[in-house]
C-alpha cells in the first residue's frame, strides 16, 4: 500500500497552542487519546509499517491499520479500518494523515482522511462530524487541559448508506 493511491476527501486545520511535540504525543499516545477521542485508545507501533490500532473504552479492537507514514514530530500517515464486517471490502481502505508545523508561537494540525475510490457525501458524514469534535477535543485538551465532552454517534445518514450498500454495522 502506498500513500500516492488515496485522494483526500475530507481535510482540516486546526491552530493549536501547543508544540509539535505535545501535539505528536497527543495523536500517538493512549494515555492523551484517551482523553479526546470519545474514550478510544491510539496505540502506533512506531516505525514505518508498524501497526495501527485504536480500541474502544473497553479493549475491544474498533480500528486496525498500518503505518504509512512516520516523521516524529511532524507527519504519521496510517490506514484506518473500521473493525465492521464487510466495510473494507466494499468501501476500501481510508488513510488518515496529521501534518504537525510550527507556526509562530502555535501548531497548525492539518488532518485528512483519504480514500483510494469515490464515495458519496452520505458515507462521509461520519468522518465529517466525528473529526470536528474529536480534533477540537484534542486542542481543548492541550490548551486548558480538558477535554470538550461530545456526544456523537455515527450519522442515521450514513448508516442508512451502509445498509443500502449490504454492509451490516453495529447500529444496524
Amino acid at each position: 500500500m502506498s500513500l500516492d493511491q488515496f485522494q483526500p476527501l475530507t481535510v482540516y486545520s486546526i491552530y493549536i497552542a501547543s508544540t509539535p511535540e505535545k501535539v505528536w504525543e497527543a495523536l500517538t499516545s493512549a494515555e492523551f487519546s484517551r482523553q479526546y477521542f470519545f474514550g478510544n485508545t491510539v496505540e502506533v507501533e512506531p516505525r514505518l509499517g508498524g501497526a495501527f490500532i485504536l480500541r474502544t473504552p473497553d479493549g475491544a479492537l474498533h480500528i486496525s491499520g498500518e503505518v504509512l507514514a512516520y516523521d516524529p514530530p511532524r507527519k504519521l500517515a496510517v490506514t484506518f479500518n473500521v473493525n465492521w464486517p464487510e466495510l473494507i471490502e466494499k468501501l476500501g481502505p481510508t488513510l488518515v494523515t496529521y501534518d504537525i508545523e510550527q507556526v509562530g508561537d502555535a501548531v497548525r494540525l492539518t488532518m485528512s482522511e483519504g480514500h483510494d475510490r469515490p464515495l458519496s457525501d452520505d458515507i462521509l458524514s461520519g468522518g465529517r462530524s466525528g473529526w470536528p469534535a474529536i480534533l477540537s477535543s484534542l486542542k481543548s485538551l492541550l490548551e486548558t487541559g480538558k477535554p470538550l465532552v461530545v456526544n456523537l454517534g455515527p450519522p442515521q445518514r450514513m448508516l442508512d448508506a451502509l445498509k443500502a450498500m449490504g454492509i451490516k454495522t453495529p447500529s444496524a
